[in-house]
């Protein structure tokens, strides 16, 4: 499908903007974060709305200090990403304001999206200040964040905030063009419809000192993206107005868009969940709820793997070991150790009690 096709339905646009797009020797850059807000208003004057996701805290805070990123221990990077947050959101709203918009701060740990409550709580607050006409600013917290509740780069935390927000697109903004297959071809590959392993073997290796990301993390949030069945780009910062050409269906870097159709809100939640446990089924089974469209039964299921509680997310693997589903699990380890390859009539009489036909429903179930 032509590009243009692809966009002409976006309305809500994430856009992530790397630290090298906005700092200049270790400091934020005055002039590149005003070029980029000019841009962002340029695309809200014609109707789009949008949320930023903004890198370049940490390393804002540490150049105040004279301090180089990479000198820091995590106690110094979580101070000095408080320091630099400020120094980031009062530049974003010295520049929107010109453009007569309001800027609104959010930070975010993985434990916001991790709980469904809090998870529909930071999505109704953004709803709320873009409704508002207000600038969404999104940042992972890494004042008070620990390895545990970290997302660990911005590009997983845009993959993530598209789907809390139901965006129509997520264009990642850095210093490379896009996505090369071989670093002699002249021009990024124009789309891609799915993430196999020569792509994820080629987006091997970390990006600069001063920012945490690189290509494999970007490829890993094309993957939910593509899950999802939404759209990403990945393009060039410092492109001339970019943002414009990429919404107006430009060749302009790597577009990422899967066939698939977008998921339920709540569907994106089970797929951005970390799963608690695995397990496997048989072959009948797999072709049921892929094929067929079907509630997974405990009749499929031939091994268990982990320690989990009812309602606990738990990713499903076929026979041959690969992933092929992830879905929120009716029962806790210890009853589905006891029920696996069995029927309902079996079921019954083993548990003794209330029991669920389905052990995991099809409405709680994503396929891969």
């Amino acid at each position: 499908m032509p590009r243009k096709e692809l966009v002409n339905s976006v309305k809500r646009v994430v856009v992530k903007i790397g630290t090298t797009s906005l700092t200049e020797n270790s400091e934020i850059s005055s002039e590149k974060v005003s070029r980029f807000v000019r841009q962002v208003c340029d695309i809200l004057k014609e109707g789009y709305q949008v949320v930023i996701v903004s890198s370049g805290a940490v390393t804002a805070g540490a150049g105040t200090f004279g301090r180089g990123r990479e000198q820091l221990s995590i106690p110094q990077k979580q101070a000095l990403a408080a320091v630099g947050q400020t120094l980031l959101i009062n530049e974003y709203q010295k520049h929107f304001s010109r453009h007569g918009y309001t800027v609104g701060q959010i930070l975010l740990t993985e434990d916001d999206v991790k709980h469904r409550r809090r998870f529909l709580n930071a999505r109704h607050t953004m709803e709320t200040l873009l409704d508002m006409g207000v600038v969404p600013v999104v940042n992972e917290n890494d004042t008070v964040v620990v390895k545990e509740i970290k997302f660990g780069d911005n590009d997983t935390l845009s993959a993530h905030i598209t789907s809390l927000i139901s965006a129509d697109l997520l264009i990642l903004l850095s210093d490379v063009d896009g996505f090369f297959m071989d670093l002699n071809d002249p021009e990024p590959v124009e789309l891609i419809s799915r993430i196999n392993d020569t792509i994820i073997e080629r987006a091997g290796g970390r990006g600069t000192s001063h920012g945490t990301g690189g290509m494999a993390t970007k490829i890993r949030a094309a993957e939910l993206i593509i899950r999802f069945g939404e759209k990403m780009v990945i393009a060039n910062a410092s492109a001339p107005d970019v943002l414009k050409k990429i919404l107006k269906g430009e060749r302009v870097g790597t577009m990422f868009s899967g066939s698939q159709k977008r998921l339920s809100s709540r569907k994106k939640w089970v797929a951005l969940k970390k799963p608690k446990g695995s397990i496997f089924l048989d072959d009948g089974a797999v072709a049921a709820i892929r094929e067929r469209k079907k509630s997974l039964l405990a009749t499929g299921i031939t091994e268990l793997t982990g320690t989990f509680d009812m309602g606990a997310v738990i990713e499903l693997f076929d026979s041959k070991g690969l992933a092929v589903g992830k879905g929120i699990v009716n029962y806790n380890s210890v009853e589905l150790e006891q029920i696996l390859g069995k029927n309902s009539k079996e079921i019954k009489k083993i548990l003794q009690g209330t029991f669920f036909d389905e052990v995991i429903n099809r409405d709680d179930l994503i396929m891969y």
